[in-house]
């Protein structure tokens, strides 16, 4: 599509993000976006069938747009769904862009616990790959397909996109927004302090209940004594992540599952968007251009928080939508 002949590395890019001065810390711009009034729009939802046995959620964008429309893919985070701000933010853009648009739940995340012992985490690139094969499986092949990760959702799709960049059909560009792209470093800042108290409790609340909900229907695969007494994300990777899905331990998970390694391998136009003051990704874990492929362009803004961005009053003109749709569009 490009010729990077010229550019062997990626490109880091200025960015033209200005934080309003209300919101003047990084937790502020975190959490403001996901206690206010989000962006509305309306879903239709289907039921797919896993390869596995099992079930997704896809929530369609039920809105007006031709058969030809692009369409854009969200790939969610930690405990997020089709009803997170980002969510309605990216959806609410895409209307008014005249494109089409879909959020593919991961396991046990639309409201409904799932038929087998699987959830999903950062590494989880075959699920990316199984969610969009049905995907792709329910458009024209001539639609023009675009993937957005956000959080863990984005290291996921980055996993993903340096693993399998052969098989991705006609899939025209990807963003990824506020990634843990070294877990390492992302998990250990995760676990201390004031993130601990603030985001780990928020997040821990709900792991725990549905790994709970699952132990009562597959107890041979989960030990619930080990998960009731989890008080940290690292203390649940080890009780359920870990074993659930064949890693050592949650150090060894975090290992495999960052998506460093695989940046440079990429070969699709993909646009990383981390702000320098995320509470959850320290910038010191952040790649630099050298380390990515020429498909690449790494943006940091001073400041946005983790997946917050607080911009315009109306949550539908947020800052963030508009700059991946940008992007979209001069890959189109």
């Amino acid at each position: 599509m490009f010729d990077h002949a010229s550019r062997p590395h990626g490109t880091r890019l200025a960015s033209d993000y200005v934080c309003p001065r209300r919101f003047f810390n990084a937790h502020l711009q975190t959490v403001w976006p996901v206690i206010r009034p989000h962006a509305k729009v309306t879903w239709r939802r289907e039921r797919v069938t896993t390869p596995d046995g099992d079930f997704w959620d896809f929530d369609w964008l039920d809105a007006p747009a031709n058969d030809d429309a692009p369409l854009v893919v969200l790939f969610h985070g930690l405990e997020g769904n089709s009803h997170s701000h980002y969510a309605g933010a990216l959806m609410a853009t895409a209307t008014r862009h005249g494109w089409r648009g879909v959020v593919p739940q991961f396991r046990g995340c639309s409201g409904e616990i799932n038929l087998t012992p699987r959830a999903y985490h950062m590494g989880d690139y075959d699920e990316i790959a199984a969610m969009f094969a049905a995907i792709s499986a329910r458009v024209s092949p001539k639609t023009r397909l675009y993937l957005v990760g956000v959080s863990l959702g984005g290291s996921a799709l980055l996993n993903w996109l340096g693993r399998n960049d052969q098989n991705t059909g006609n899939l025209f560009a990807a963003a990824a927004i506020s990634t843990p792209i070294d877990t390492v470093q992302s998990a250990r800042t995760f676990g201390e302090g004031f993130n601990r108290q603030l985001y780990g409790r928020y997040f821990m609340h709900s792991l725990k209940k549905k790994a709970l909900a699952m132990a009562q229907r597959h107890p041979s695969k989960i030990d619930v004594r080990q998960i009731a007494a989890a008080r940290t994300l690292g203390d649940f990777d080890n009780a359920f992540t870990a074993p659930l899905y064949g890693f050592e331990n949650a150090a060894a998970y975090y290992r495999r599952a960052s998506s460093r390694p695989w940046l440079n391998k990429i070969e699709t136009p993909t646009l990383i968007i981390n702000a320098l003051n995320d509470p959850l990704v320290p910038a010191a874990s952040l790649p630099n251009e050298n380390e990515t492929s020429a498909c690449v362009w790494l943006e940091y803004p001073e400041e946005g928080g983790h997946a917050g961005f607080p911009t315009h009053d109306d949550p539908a003109h947020a800052w963030m939508p508009q700059r991946v749709l940008t992007f979209f569009e001069q890959h189109s």
